[in-house]
């Protein structure tokens, strides 16, 4: 039996996904320029903290990122920190849905972790998820932490709420395909200086085994506080519009990975079921194949 390796959609060996926080309103300029490139990926949102339909745009006065207590997390001149303005529901909802995104939690209301009893951060988690699904008319059923914020105990509580993933605030500056699904790592965050480094190596890379993932993460407000546009501008052109390259939510990886897993093989490994409903692709003995759903395939 030649070794199995799963290629994605389309036979594919390379998938690039996006992983942004907090629901800002930057969140709009973000989603123009990835869509303008072909790009996709996951927005994690607080639904106990949109701006009160009154607020206004960053130009102007508005609700900004608060902690559990309310207090902002930062301040301009005027005591509010403009760029870090959050959507309304009515402009979220706007926004993401029909964008091709997905919609994910990021909690309640921006608090995990720590010394919170295992209810508190279920009720965070579960209320958030409840909302996001009723808000968006969608399934949820990935989440970021919020600062980064988790432990085991907040894992066991996803599990309870279902959720099936969780994204880290760590980087690894690598194109590894997850393992712990509820530790998940980004190659980088969209500031790091090797990022066009990065994103070059993962174009020029030659697959010959496992495929590979480009996983980027941050929050839209950074590129307006920091004025550099241009980087994730550059970024999208780059890594956009390539034919090896699948464009991806988070979830939507997820749910490919699980169904190739869930192939069952004949015991000489020559033959593949199917039992899933989706296509699914691999690469074995160095010859292409792919499995529909249902499908019994000989593949060896």
């Amino acid at each position: 039996m030649n070794r199995v390796y799963m290629r994605f959609p389309g036979g594919r060996s390379k998938a690039l996904t996006l992983s942004y926080d907090d629901g800002v309103e930057h969140d709009k300029r973000l989603i123009a320029i990835m869509r303008k490139y072909g790009l996709k990926g996951t927005f994690n949102i607080n639904s106990g903290l949109y701006a009160q339909p009154d607020a206004v745009s960053a130009s102007g006065a508005g609700s900004s990122i608060a902690g559990s207590n309310g207090a902002l997390r930062g301040t301009g001149g005027n005591g509010i920190r403009k760029s870090r303005r959050r959507m309304t529901l009515e402009e979220a909802r706007s926004l993401y849905c029909g964008s091709g995104m997905e919609v994910a939690c990021h909690t309640l209301t921006h608090v995990l972790g720590g010394n919170l009893p295992s209810h508190v951060s279920l009720q965070q988690i579960a209320e958030d998820r409840k909302n996001l699904e009723e808000q968006f008319q969608c399934l949820v059923r990935g989440m970021a932490y919020p600062g980064g914020h988790y432990d085991d105990q907040v894992i066991e509580m996803m599990k309870y709420a279902g959720i099936v993933y969780g994204r880290t605030d760590r980087w690894t500056h690598d194109f590894a395909l997850p393992e712990d699904w509820y530790r998940l790592t980004g190659t980088c965050h969209h500031g790091d200086p090797k990022l066009m480094e990065l994103a070059s190596q993962f174009v020029e890379k030659q697959v010959r085994y496992d495929p590979i993932l480009f996983y980027l993460w941050g929050h839209s407000y950074e590129f307006e506080e920091q004025d550099n546009w241009q980087i994730i501008e550059q970024f999208a052109s780059f890594m956009g519009g390539r034919e090896e390259i699948w464009y991806a939510s988070n979830i939507e990886i997820y749910d490919y990975r699980k169904a190739f897993e869930s192939l069952v093989y004949s015991m000489d490994g020559r033959w593949a079921y199917n039992p899933s409903a989706t296509e699914l692709f691999l690469e074995t003995g160095g010859e292409g194949k792919h499995i529909g759903p249902g499908e019994f395939v000989k593949i060896g």
